[in-house]
């Protein structure tokens, strides 16, 4: 097993939540871009902005590292048709994964019929441009119940809209790795949520992000049944080192 194919090499920080300034904050892009080429991952996962400066260098390097983005992140709470806007500009940048934040609030505001249309929306965007979608959850803003049936709601969106051969194309994702728990209580992925996750979304594919910082971790992750996981500490987790990250 490449454990290096399952991971999603991830900086999302802006310049103010790192308390930097933007030129600093593009130098740390541009690192992360240059090292997820030359470990070989499977993904950059970087704010929209960035994508035509991490397409430049893959070109460069002739290298097969996908570029991904987050859509509405990372509160999720914007209208379908923002949600829809900000990610054509994405995918007109040539991005190849769009990660939406679903409206949770709403979700939780029982307004399904709304949430539905927002699922079924933005994905066929998606997939009508040939990109692979993922639908963050975050779990840590959700109680067990929660989880499973938001799960739910995305696969049944899924197979009731789409074509068996694009479920693959679908992902549920745990978290923005942004959320702040009021307890101090994990706001990523954690091994019981993960669970829940994949019983419920298959035949949809999960993705764990936020909280998997050891080689370990993600290996029982893999072994749960993600097939892809979000985290800043790529290099450190793919050779086994310890890391301090917090995402």
């Amino acid at each position: 097993m490449d454990i290096k194919q399952y991971l999603d090499s991830t900086y999302l920080k802006t310049a103010e939540q790192s308390s930097i300034s933007e030129d600093k904050n593009i130098e740390i892009v541009k690192n992360a871009i240059n090292e997820a080429i030359s470990e070989r991952f499977k993904l950059i996962m970087i704010r929209p902005e960035y994508i035509v400066l991490a397409k430049k260098a893959i070109d460069v390097s002739n290298s097969k590292l996908l570029v991904g983005t987050v859509i509405d992140f990372p509160k999720g709470v914007s209208s379908t048709e923002d949600k829809c806007k900000e990610a054509l500009t994405a995918i007109n940048n040539d991005v190849d994964e769009l990660d939406y934040v679903i409206d949770y609030e709403a979700f939780k505001r029982n307004e399904l019929d709304y949430v539905k249309n927002q699922v079924v929306e933005c994905t066929k965007l998606g997939l009508s441009h040939n990109k692979v979608v993922k639908w963050i959850i975050e779990i840590a803003a959700l109680n067990n119940h929660e989880i499973v049936q938001i799960t739910a709601l995305i696969k049944n969106c899924v197979i009731s809209n789409f074509n068996e051969s694009q479920y693959d194309k679908v992902f549920v994702k745990s978290s923005t790795g942004f959320y702040v728990t009021q307890d101090g209580s994990p706001n990523g992925a954690t091994f019981s949520a993960i669970k829940l996750m994949i019983e419920n979304a298959f035949p949809l594919p999960v993705k764990a992000s936020g909280g998997v910082k050891s080689y370990e971790d993600a290996i029982q992750m893999i072994n749960l049944g993600v097939k892809r996981i979000g985290t800043s500490s790529a290099k450190e987790i793919a050779n086994n080192e310890i890391t301090n990250s917090d995402y």
